[in-house]
């Protein structure tokens, strides 16, 4: 566990930096070397060293062990956290679109080599974030790192626009092609419907998870095929999964024989919950109600919607 803290905040951090970085690299050159597309970038930037920061104080509140006020943990904080990533790239997405509009009724403005390298710079030091982090929040189930993730990904698109539209202005520039100067607000509309889209995708998760949606069907027939494993159990009554940001939290309804004692009884419970979470790393807590069955009862084992 410690290994894993570590990892994932060497990402975010890392994540951060970089942020900062860009934002003044990026803003610095666009107003220097008159760049429009690269001081749009570079506020898209200032918007994300925004949704790092709270994508890492989300991470650090959901390590925080159950406590009084919260006993089933502050696994929510980092989908939370997503929620506020996933916010500030609508906007930013918005801001993009309304940018690059407005360019189109400007006169064209002249691009400059340091201004596509900027660009270039951007597009493969925030591909390399996004697929350092994406393979550590995936592999952690960090909703935290996977927003951040996300976030460089949308950032990809942007230095792809950038990059695009300023090779474009360049051609344009030099070929003498007037309606080339216009390939960067035309690709920054583009990117700025991607994103959106991605913005889109990451808010619906995180209040699926916040109205406690269900777990998916597939692992749910997973935990009932373990649950079917032991011998005492004769009946299913119900089952939930409810995602509580990096880890799962699971509530089983099954019949018992009537006769067993309490004492037997608590041994299923635990035989239920170790058959789980040894199968399933995610799974944080196994509550378990056992109900009464009779010999007159169906003895087939029902599913959870009987």
């Amino acid at each position: 566990m410690v290994n894993e803290n570590r990892q994932s905040s060497i990402a975010i951090w890392l994540s951060f930096i970089s942020n900062v970085a860009l934002t003044a690299v990026k803003l610095s050159v666009g107003i220097l070397f008159g760049s429009p597309v690269l001081v749009a970038d570079g506020v898209h930037n200032a918007g994300d060293v925004v949704a790092t920061g709270a994508a890492l104080s989300s991470m650090r509140v959901s390590k925080l062990p159950p406590d009084e006020d919260h006993p089933y943990g502050h696994g929510k904080a980092e989908v939370v956290g997503a929620g506020i990533v996933a916010i500030i790239l609508a906007f930013a997405a918005i801001y993009m679109a309304y940018h690059s509009v407005a360019i189109l009724f400007e006169p064209p403005h002249k691009a400059t080599m340091i201004a596509l390298l900027a660009g270039v710079f951007s597009l493969v030091l925030k591909q390399i974030l996004y697929v350092y982090t994406i393979s550590i929040g995936k592999r952690l189930k960090s909703n935290g790192l996977i927003a951040t993730a996300y976030d460089h990904l949308a950032d990809v698109y942007a230095s792809i626009a950038a990059v695009a539209g300023i090779g474009l202005a360049m051609i344009g520039d030099h070929y003498h092609i007037g309606i080339l100067s216009y390939g960067d607000p035309i690709a920054g509309i583009i990117v700025a419907v991607l994103v959106f889209k991605l913005a889109f995708h990451m808010g619906k998760s995180s209040i699926d998870v916040l109205m406690e949606k269900n777990i998916d069907p597939e692992k749910i027939n997973e935990l009932i095929e373990l649950i079917q494993q032991i011998p005492e159990v004769k009946r299913l009554d119900r089952i939930r999964g409810r995602d509580h940001g990096h880890y799962i939290i699971v509530d089983v309804r099954v019949g018992v024989p009537a006769e067993l004692s309490v004492q037997e009884g608590h041994d299923i419970s635990r035989k239920i919950k170790q058959n789980i979470m040894e199968q399933h790393a995610d799974v944080e807590e196994v509550l378990v109600h056992l109900n009464p069955w009779y010999e007159d009862d169906d003895h087939e084992f029902k599913g959870p919607d009987n």
